[in-house]
């Protein structure tokens, strides 16, 4: 059975861990609503995009690209991007996202975004062709990089196809890994958002009025492709960093609950403890009043 003292310094060391988690949630809080802004002022950019890109590809008549080119095989290889966390302390949502990561074929050649995506990459033995880190604050530069290995990897023929694996920002409490299609480029796909935050891939239709493009409708898809394709990426980082501080910010709430309930479980035991030595103390002394008396 622990003694007062015991009991005492659990309570300290709980007390300090319990500093250290609500420090921990504010920092997280403040950089959350900051990456939470950016995802989601991101969605209407990424929507007028494809909008245009869709119109682009109705009036480009029969020019294909090669990022268009579709591969069928039974030995094709596909690359899966997968966008994880640094770091840890954020619930489940590295084990949610790596357990679809580990879903994917044995051939599957994957490329990380994250500390922990390559990490379990590795420990599962799988092929890691490249490994990327991006910022708190993702830039456009990190995401363009990214896209344009996996590119080069497409077009060169080492992979027949590329997936993104990252984790989905719907709201502060809710999280959802998502595999996105990114090549070869089919229907054009982007991210829609409800009133609630929830944001979904959607098929866009071209608009219902023709725009006058200058160059030559093929000449701009041509251009914009690869700048669609960038910004697509970027937006799956900017949407994994929103869940990762969001997730964090939950868990280390819940954590910093935990301890207080448990600062207030040890005290009521100390209290218990104290009171039941403070009355074997007043007994012993009128046991030996009473002897002497």
């Amino acid at each position: 059975m622990p003694s007062t003292r015991d009991i005492r310094r659990r309570i300290k060391s709980v007390k300090n861990t319990a500093q250290i988690t609500k420090a921990m949630q504010m920092v997280a809080s403040a950089k959350m609503r900051k990456a939470q802004q950016a995802a989601v002022s991101g969605r209407p950019y990424a929507t007028l995009m494809n909008e245009v890109l869709a119109s682009v590809t109705q009036h480009a008549g029969d020019f294909t690209h090669p990022l268009m080119e579709k591969r069928e095989g039974d030995t094709a290889k596909r690359a899966l991007v997968v966008i994880s966390t640094d770091k840890g302390l954020c619930g489940s949502l590295n084990s949610n996202l790596l357990r679809e990561a580990g879903r994917a074929d044995v051939s599957t050649v994957y490329v990380t975004a994250g500390r922990k995506a390559s990490q379990f990459v590795a420990r599962i033995r799988r092929n890691l062709a490249a490994e990327f880190s991006y910022k708190d604050s993702p830039m456009f530069s990190e995401a363009r990089a990214i896209s344009k290995y996996v590119q080069d990897l497409f077009l060169k023929g080492e992979v027949s196809g590329v997936d993104v694996l990252f984790t989905n920002f719907i709201n502060v409490m809710t999280q959802k890994p998502e595999i996105r299609e990114f090549l070869p480029l089919g229907e054009v796909k982007g991210v829609d958002s409800d009133v609630s935050g929830h944001s979904s891939a959607r098929e866009l239709q071209a608009a219902s009025f023709e725009y006058l493009f200058e160059p030559a409708p093929a000449d701009v898809f041509s251009a914009l492709l690869p700048h669609y394709l960038n910004f697509q990426m970027f937006q799956c980082l900017l949407e994994a960093k929103a869940s990762e501080h969001s997730a964090r910010m939950v868990a280390m709430k819940s954590a910093t609950d935990n301890a207080k309930q448990l600062i207030k479980d040890l005290t009521l035991e100390y209290n218990k403890m104290r009171q039941a030595s403070i009355t074997k103390e007043l007994l012993e002394i009128s046991s030996a009043a009473m002897a002497l008396g």
